[in-house]
Formats: C-alpha cells, sequence, structure tokens
C-alpha cells in the first residue's frame, strides 16, 4: 500500500492583517529606534520593519520572521503593543506609490498588529534585506516623519516604555553588563525625555540595591575613570516577588 504523500501547505500571504516592530537601543546619549529605508527611486522614505503576514503563522512567528527578514535581527523578545486599524492608514500618496509596486492588493485595508523591544546595540547590526535598501538606528526625538502610521506606532512604544521604567529597571535590556551611574542616569532621562536631579537618582538606586559596584574603573577614557557598576539580578527578582513595582523617578 503506498503513503499518503502529504503536500506541505502553501505560504499565502493575508493582504489585511500585519505586524511591525519598534526595535529601540541607548548609545550612552540617546535614545534610538531601529528603522528602514524602504525605497532608493525616491529618496529616503523611513518606516519600521513591518510586512505582511502568512495565513498560516502566529503574530508573534510573523512578527521574528519580518523582523529578521529586513533589518537580519534575530532571536529577539518581541512584546505586543497593541493593533493599529485606523481606515485611513494609507492616506498618503507615497505610501500609495509604494504599495502598488510591491503588493498584489495594494488597496487592501491592513490592520497592523505592533510590537516593541529594547536591545544593546552593539549586540545587533543590521543587515537590511527584501525591500529594506538600508537599516539604520536614529535617535527618537530626531524622528519627525515615519510611512503610514508608523510615526503613531512609535508614540505608542515611547508611551509603554515610560510606563514600563516605571515599575521595571529596564536597564537591563539596554546597558551592557558594566556600566557607570552616569551611563544609567542618562538612560533613565533618555526614556523619560526630562531632566532628573543626579543626587536624587544615585540615592534611590543605591536605595533599591538593583546595581552593585564592581571593583574597577572605566578605561580608556579622556576623562577620570568612573566607577563600574552591575545589576543586581538576583536582588531585583527577590524585589518583584514581593510585589514592589516602585522603580521610576
Amino acid at each position: 500500500m503506498s503513503k499518503e504523500i502529504k503536500k506541505k501547505p502553501q505560504l499565502e500571504l493575508n493582504p489585511n492583517v500585519s505586524v511591525d516592530c519598534v526595535i529601540f537601543g541607548f548609545d550612552f546619549d540617546k535614545l534610538n529606534v531601529l528603522v528602514i529605508n524602504r525605497s532608493e527611486k525616491e529618496g529616503i522614505q523611513w518606516a519600521l520593519p513591518g510586512n505582511l503576514i502568512y495565513d498560516a503563522e502566529h503574530l508573534d512567528e510573523a512578527a521574528n520572521r519580518v523582523l529578521e527578514e529586513l533589518t537580519g535581527l534575530k532571536k529577539i523578545y518581541l512584546e505586543q503593543i497593541g493593533a493599529f486599524g485606523d481606515p485611513n492608514r494609507i492616506s498618503k500618496e507615497s505610501d500609495r506609490s509604494w504599495l502598488q509596486s510591491i503588493r498584489a492588493q495594494p488597496e487592501a485595508r491592513v490592520i497592523t498588529v505592533a510590537y516593541f523591544s529594547l536591545v544593546k546595540m552593539e549586540d545587533y547590526q543590521p543587515q537590511p534585506s527584501s525591500f529594506a535598501t538600508s537599516a539604520e538606528w536614529i535617535p527618537v526625538n530626531e524622528i519627525r516623519e515615519l510611512a503610514f502610521d508608523h510615526f503613531e506606532i512609535l508614540q505608542a512604544a515611547k508611551a509603554r516604555l515610560k510606563q514600563m521604567i516605571k515599575i521595571r529597571p529596564i536597564g537591563f535590556n539596554l546597558l551592557p553588563e558594566k556600566f557607570t551611574l552616569s551611563q544609567l542616569h542618562k538612560l533613565y532621562e533618555a526614556i523619560l525625555d526630562k531632566p532628573l536631579d543626579k543626587r536624587n537618582f544615585r540615592r534611590k538606586i543605591q536605595k533599591l540595591k538593583i546595581v552593585y559596584s564592581l571593583k574597577e574603573k572605566q578605561s580608556g577614557v579622556p576623562h577620570k575613570p568612573s566607577q563600574l557598576f552591575s545589576f543586581n539580578t538576583e536582588h531585583y527578582l527577590e524585589l518583584t516577588q514581593t510585589g514592589y513595582d516602585n522603580f521610576g523617578f
């Protein structure tokens, strides 16, 4: 008896559902976001990494696949922000023109599910491919316009980030293993988008005991070397298990 040959399901793009990814990184000075340029012919048209999903894949799978296809970044934890489905998402002529050149159904209404993540920039070197002609880290506060409603999505991700920093020490995800208190202070200011009193900041950080001092200082810097610190992951987990959630400023 011959065995029945199971055909692999054909990959079909869903013309009405997409995913978009907001990837934040910190360069010790500014909060940055990873964007792609989708067109060389019409100059720079920055957009968040995003594309349609396949009918047979889960949303989380789609987000990871699209991010890797467009930027080369993979194995990144992504968290949903929410869904964006304004009927006028495709109101700009430049967006409509681009869709006509790349989509089988350019006029289809698309609802997107947005994701965001925090990464250490030095760990990820973007490698654009597919329709992304380039991928770059750009300071969040320098972005004034993005494709479709991606600027709105970026603002929603920033708001989520400001929420998170009040209940979780998210520097774990954005700083290297060893850092200075000045770098941590700068990170909080970049995310909250406001100045923070340095003395009060250090006092609270040290009171929380979520960082500990290392027996070493910076090297190769043009100024007086500062003390290096590292995150006290064990103590942070103990605090969260007790229900403590006031890590903000």
